[in-house]
């Protein structure tokens, strides 16, 4: 009998042996592949036959060889694996030898069927390309590219270089490049064309840029200022928009006593970039500094804070103006739509504001909420939600791209499977995302459940959308803090999307990305004597700690979640810094924060904050009377005598 049950033992146990065994195999060929070893790549590959992995170990055998692969080796393995992200990326690892060897007929041919074509690289070998071939409209798309002020590669350069010598562009192309780049704080690129670019008699006049980038006021203060010169009179410019980067009053005096010695395009250029940085800094003057700017070109991103800069002035007709001036893609945008019909609204124009709230509000995010309330209606969760099938989920979960992406998720191996994930379900349709979304949430991916789910337009799942995991834990210490249980799963929702493991590119770790400093200083609160930085990443632990700092910035906020929610992510002082001087609507103050990833960081979790107060069945609170009134610097709002999430306070 004994012999018995260790034979079933063994039996059972085998298929898990066999399983670890392969998985070691599969990680022990990826990394012969990072190493170089041919020999060991192909032994392991040959092991591993029939793997649902395998095109894996196809693809770094073919990429060792690469260059001298043939042109119907590489578009066979493309054919053959159009259902995993490796043909895509074959495709751009070939593209790029292509390039090099300036195959361009063949480039020609393969670079159209990219589907992730946003690699600066490839565009500019593309150009080369198009420019080899004498593609006319190359021009002016090679001139585009100059014209923006970021960084390029090195395929780039013959593309600028052959407009150089076909007379499109010229020296004043040159300065408006540097121009762009020192506008981005790009120095680095900014000295790379002046040595490059432009004429060695002008080069001269720049030789400081980088002491001026580090210290404008003392250049601006120097008896050597020269306004005569084109270099010259780049450097002030430079120098005084920089200063006004960190202080618009301090760059002030110098603006207005060396403007005049500008011609009008200059000053009005310099008024533009000074009020740019007057309005991300929350400046009033910034009003006044762009109706000096005039006409100047504006970026996209300085455009949008101009219409920020009059939202906090509450300067309605202003915000409708600046917005009327966007181009239409970025007007179309969903912040911009949302105040273009607030304005309109508050200038009486009801009928073309609900225009633009009606579509809005069908879209289950920050302003799509906002809009419904706008129309008087309260959001809430779809009353009917959609749950696909046994047989969906079956035909969803067979697909050999999902299982690839769950093999690798399973070997911790998260980029790769989440841009498997991505490839295999970007045709879905809506009950096929919502299998694929019920499949992660089974397997413990919740990141992949959230962002499958979000993906739905007509059918949802918001159970999906908006997971709980660890509840019963979370309620205990939600409890024991005093703080609304929705909100806090609204945090950890855009932390980290509920992965115990996560780690930001700062350090911060756990389900509510804790910084290592905090979690020290939060042990030491709790009078935790031999706390250890591990511990961080243990739910319970994470859980406690993260609930105890976001009580305490909430209780250093007067009470204010939106200000608490800012200085979660980027620190208490700054967010205090970002009041007005008198009370502001929430909604504004969330739509001026500076700091771009704040700002969405903010919008996304009092969104998420409503759907999953709606989901635990909480008190029916609008978004807007969750994002309240934010106090001014000076003085109280009446709601802080009250409940700030009570109707009296709605703004």
């Amino acid at each position: 009998m004994l012999r018995l049950m260790v034979l079933v033992f063994v039996l059972l146990s085998l298929p898990q042996a066999v399983a670890a065994s392969r998985d070691d195999d599969f990680l022990a060929a990826r990394d012969a592949f990072r190493a170089g070893d041919a020999a060991r790549l192909n032994a392991l590959a040959k092991r591993l036959e029939g793997s649902v992995l395998a095109p894996y170990l196809a693809y770094y055998q073919l990429q060792m060889r690469l260059r001298d692969a043939s042109a119907e080796e590489v578009r066979g393995f493309i054919a053959s694996n159009a259902d995993s992200s490796l043909s895509d990326r074959l495709r751009a690892d070939w593209l790029r030898v292509l390039g090099r060897q300036q195959n361009w007929t063949l480039f020609q041919e393969e670079y159209p069927a990219l589907v992730n074509n946003d690699d600066v690289e490839l565009a500019c070998l593309a150009l080369q390309a198009r420019l080899h071939h004498g593609d006319d409209t190359a021009i002016q798309d090679a001139r585009r590219k100059w014209l923006s002020g970021g960084e390029s590669t090195p395929s780039c350069k013959p593309v600028f270089g052959a407009l150089f010598v076909a007379g499109t562009l010229n020296v004043e192309d040159v300065w408006a490049r540097i121009r762009l780049a020192l506008e981005l704080g790009n120095t680095g690129v900014a000295r790379q064309l002046i040595a490059e670019y432009l004429p060695e008699g002008q080069r001269a006049g720049l030789k400081n840029l980088e002491s001026v980038a580090d210290n404008p006021q003392h250049f601006l203060d120097s008896t050597t200022v020269d306004t005569q010169s084109r270099p010259g009179r780049e450097l002030v410019l430079f120098a005084i928009y920089r200063l006004a980067r960190n202080s618009p009053a301090a760059a002030q005096p110098y603006w207005e006593n060396l403007h005049t010695r500008f011609g009008a395009e200059e000053q009005a250029y310099v008024w533009g970039q000074m009020a740019f940085h007057a309005a991300r800094k929350h400046d009033p003057v910034a009003l006044k500094w762009f109706h000096a700017a005039v006409d100047t070109p504006l970026n996209e991103l300085q455009m949008t804070w101009r219409v920020r800069a009059a939202l906090r002035a509450q300067d309605w007709p202003r915000v409708l103006a600046d917005i009327a001036a966007m181009p239409e893609a970025l007007q179309n945008q969903g912040a911009w739509r949302y105040w273009k019909a607030r304005a309109l609204k508050t200038s009486g124009k009801l009928g073309p504001a609900n225009a633009i709230l009606a579509p809005l509000s069908r879209e289950h995010n920050f302003y799509g909420q906002l809009a419904t309330e706008e129309l008087g209606a309260v959001v809430s969760n779809p009353v009917s939600s959609y749950e696909p099938g046994a047989d969906e989920i079956r035909a969803v979960n067979a697909m050999p791209g999902i299982q690839r992406a769950l093999a690798l998720y399973q070997l911790n191996l998260r980029t790769e499977a989440s841009r498997e994930w991505l490839w295999a379900t970007r045709g879905f349709d809506d009950q096929q995302l919502l299998a694929a979304a019920e499949i992660a949430r089974r397997n413990n991916w919740l990141d992949r459940a959230i962002n499958t789910a979000d993906k739905t337009r007509e059918l949802h799942d918001f159970s999906l959308r908006y997971p709980a995991p660890h509840r019963d834990v979370m309620q205990a210490y939600a409890r024991e803090r005093d703080l609304d249980e929705a909100w806090v799963y609204g945090l950890i929702r855009q932390e980290s999307r509920f992965v115990q493991q996560a780690r930001s590119n700062v350090g911060a770790s756990g389900l509510m990305q804790l910084m290592p400093a905090t979690a020290q200083w939060i042990a030491k609160r709790l009078g935790l004597k031999h706390f250890q930085q591990n511990l961080v990443n243990q739910i319970d632990t994470n859980i406690s700690f993260g609930t105890y700092y976001l009580k305490y910035v909430l209780d250093t906020n007067d009470g204010q979640p939106v200000l608490a929610t800012a200085s979660y992510n980027a620190g208490p002082s700054r967010a205090k810094r970002w009041k007005d001087e008198h009370a502001l609507e929430g909604a504004i103050y969330a739509e001026s924060i500076p700091f771009s990833e704040t700002r969405s960081y903010v919008q996304k979790v009092m969104s998420n904050a409503s759907y999953y107060a709606n989901r635990f069945g909480q008190r029916l609170t609008t978004l807007k009377q969750r994002l309240g009134t934010i106090s001014g610097r000076n003085g109280k709002t009446e709601c802080q005598n009250r409940d700030e999430r009570g109707p009296s306070c709605d703004p």
